[in-house]
């Protein structure tokens, strides 16, 4: 008999591939192999037309009025790097601050480091007892020459969903700009660009079912319009933003996953959360000294954090 595999508990880190997601990317895996950016032939015709369509998709998915809101780059790892550089190059004379918290992603926290030897000063907030950054704080470490906050929309350790709408109305009355991180949130919560008032959003499609190696940023276009500086040069692909030849089976399946996870979102939050309820109440009943980790009701669906008293995590996973 084959050795059995163990269960798979880190969907925060990666999913599998939906198979059909696998076969909406499997034409353009074979016969549609063309370069999207090659504009004199049919095989670019066709590339071209499928990474359009679901660039409309994933705007559509957001909320996004424009799909050229949407820059494909390899995932949210990039998509932070562009949103944070890209902002703090692109906007010198406008300032040399920036918010962040200090749980972010490391996408964030060590673009962050990497800017603050670069000149720039950043502000790094603390999260209370259940990760949540309170919006008070981030109003009060604004400053005059604050040019971005960037406040992740939920925590993939223990699955504390921010306050991301009242950052947004106080990033807009003070005339900063707002970037969340929400690999973790687009496809699970409900995520709207505009509700939230979010300026730029990363996000990628391995956590959502989708292949890995393709994410986005979106980047607001109007009331103002937001200039980024990019940080590949090349081509000029992407709206000046990221240049290099698009990976057509990639971002078909992006727009796929996050296609299903909408239809199913509701249906999937109830059947996780069920799930992730009676999972704590099995353990909490037979293990003593067990806390939860983040809160009990303002978290993912599909996210348990708990703690032993006197257990060490790394003991517990290769058990």
């Amino acid at each position: 008999m084959p050795p059995k595999l163990p269960i798979y508990l880190d969907h925060h880190a990666t999913t599998p591939l939906d198979p059909r997601v696998l076969e909406s990317m499997r034409p353009y895996l074979e016969e549609d192999f063309g370069n999207p950016a090659s504009a004199t032939h049919a095989y670019g015709w066709r590339a071209e037309a499928a990474v359009e369509n679901a660039r409309e998709s994933l705007a559509r998915s957001l909320g996004a009025e424009d799909p050229r809101e949407i820059i494909f780059t390899s995932g949210s790892t990039e998509s932070d790097n562009l949103a944070l550089k890209g902002i703090a190059w692109g906007r010198v004379e406008r300032g040399d601050h920036l918010v962040t918290t200090a749980i972010e992603h490391p996408a964030v926290l060590d673009t962050c480091d990497w800017l603050e030897r670069q000149g720039r000063r950043v502000t790094r907030l603390p999260v209370d007892a259940e990760g949540r950054v309170d919006p008070d704080a981030v109003a009060a470490a604004l400053e005059a020459r604050t040019v971005l906050v960037s406040v992740m929309a939920a925590n993939g350790e223990v699955g504390v969903v921010e306050p991301l709408a009242e950052i947004g109305r106080i990033c807009r009355e003070r005339g900063v700009l707002l970037h969340t991180d929400a690999a973790q949130a687009v496809g699970k919560i409900p995520f709207d660009v505009h509700t939230l008032g979010v300026d730029l959003v990363s996000f990628s499609a391995h956590k959502i079912y989708g292949p890995k190696g393709v994410g986005a940023l979106y980047v607001r276009r109007c009331r103002p319009r937001i200039r980024l500086e990019p940080l590949l040069h090349g081509g000029g692909h992407e709206f000046g933003l990221r240049s290099g030849t698009l990976p057509v089976p990639l971002i078909v399946g992006f727009a796929r996953a996050l296609e299903l996870c909408l239809e199913e979102r509701e249906s999937e939050a109830r059947r996780l959360g069920g799930l992730r309820d009676r999972l704590f109440e099995r353990l909490e009943k037979e293990i003593d000294g067990l806390t939860l980790s983040g809160p009990r009701r303002a978290r993912l669906p599909g996210n348990l954090h708990v703690c032993i008293d006197g257990v060490d995590a790394d003991q517990v996973l290769v058990a």
